[in-house]
């Protein structure tokens, strides 16, 4: 899906590090577009130097790197990666912001203006074609509402991506990081370490927020590898075997996968093949599991 493609312009000073945006910046930024954030875009916009600045930093990224990053709002992470990565591509579904992002980037940013581009469009709807460049770092504060939807969607499009640092609702964070056996552990677990190793890295509390948040915040930090294949296809056949199995998690590989495989007889010996316990549930597979399964599947 195409959006709307817009660049900062040239840069009109050499300064050398972008200012960043506090609590009153952000809400001058906002009254001056008459924007109130919303539930349905899940808006709540960071007004904490200290946090982005800790964000970029957890994030590692350098002048190598190019970021793209998702849910921009008024800058306050844009201005914080733009002093340390090559160049940020923001995707902002918002038209509202998306226009003023760079207006934003030549007020604060101005020796980064020729390495800053946004894209007014839906992240669950783009794929690597609609970006303007390959970009190597994820790093967004992603609405909490299609957090998980957007990681995945992203990591399986973009393919160009090495690393992911997300901020998301702190029960989502464990949820993503959790390790088989865990009670909070499932598909989107499962599913995150498809693209690499996966581990929580930091806590972010509510106050660092306009409007302020009822729940905590997270960060989770993806090191792309290349242990499982990267084609559509097969990647659509493992996510089908986990969706599989934890759509009754309750019940054993051998009954939850029987829709799956076509019988719980078909089941079980495709779970014997790949070396897996029949009476065993879905929590307690690692991803090299599901993809074992998932292959045994083949023709």
């Amino acid at each position: 899906m195409a959006g709307l493609l817009v660049t900062a312009g040239p840069a009109l000073t050499t300064d050398p590090l972008p200012r960043l945006l506090g609590p009153a910046q952000i809400r001058e930024l906002a009254a001056e577009l008459g924007v109130r954030p919303t539930k349905t875009l899940g808006q709540n916009f960071v007004h904490d130097a200290n946090t982005v600045r800790r964000i970029v930093a957890t994030a590692g990224v350098d002048a190598d790197d190019r970021v793209l990053e998702v849910g921009p709002g008024l800058g306050s992470l844009t201005l914080a990666l733009l002093g340390a990565a090559g160049s940020v591509e923001a995707v902002e579904i918002d038209p509202v912001l998306a226009a003023r992002l760079p207006q934003t980037i030549a007020d604060y940013a101005p020796a980064q203006q020729g390495d800053f581009t946004v894209l007014t469009a839906d992240a669950l709807r783009i794929s690597a074609g609609d970006l303007s460049g390959e970009p190597t770092a994820l790093v967004a504060n992603l609405p909490y509402n299609v957090a998980v939807p957007v990681l995945l969607h992203l990591m399986s499009e973009v393919d160009s991506l090495r690393t992911a640092l997300v901020m998301v609702q702190a029960e989502v964070a464990d949820r993503l990081a959790a390790e088989p056996g865990g009670r909070v552990y499932g598909v989107p677990s499962v599913k995150a370490r498809y693209f690499g190793r996966v581990s929580r890295a930091g806590a972010v509390g509510r106050n660092v927020f306009w409007p302020e948040p009822k729940v905590e915040s997270g960060l989770v930090r993806i090191d792309r590898t290349d242990d499982y294949p990267r084609d559509r296809e097969a990647r659509r056949r493992v996510f089908g075997v986990i969706d599989a199995a934890f759509a009754q998690r309750r019940k054993t590989l051998r009954a939850a996968l029987a829709g799956w495989a076509g019988s719980p007889a078909a089941a079980e010996e495709r779970l014997r093949a790949a070396g897996i316990d029949p009476s065993a549930r879905g929590e307690r597979l690692g991803i090299a599991d599901f993809v074992a399964l998932a292959q045994t599947a083949l023709p």
